[in-house]
């Protein structure tokens, strides 16, 4: 690594879960949480501000979710890394965010 750290914005509408996160990442020190997000459009718009090297995101999230968002969010800077974190294991919404360049993709189980 060249000594910066990696810079994470966390998209995830449960408040709980994203600072749970954040607590975790930030005890890395290759690792910088730079943003908060509750939605997916307010991740899209994050991120173009911010410029993070990773958005980990949730995919079922109010207003636009992870899978739209995620869209959006390669359209914008194809050099951010998105990694879904989520609930849902269908195989349906693993196919299209890869297809959509998502990096990876976790359970939160």
């Amino acid at each position: 690594m060249n000594g910066r750290a990696i810079t994470i914005l966390l998209a995830d509408d449960h408040s709980i879960v994203r600072q749970g996160l954040a607590k975790l990442l930030d005890g890395d020190g290759n690792l910088c949480v730079i943003g908060e997000a509750r939605n997916g459009k307010e991740a899209v718009s994050k991120v173009e501000e911010l410029k993070p090297d990773v958005v980990l995101m949730d995919i079922a999230m109010p207003i636009l979710n992870g899978i739209e968002a995620t869209r959006q969010i390669k359209k914008l800077n194809r050099n951010t890394k998105v990694t879904i974190l989520s609930m849902h294991s269908n195989d349906w919404f693993i196919s299209e965010l890869f297809s959509l360049g998502a990096s990876g993709y976790l359970l939160k189980n």
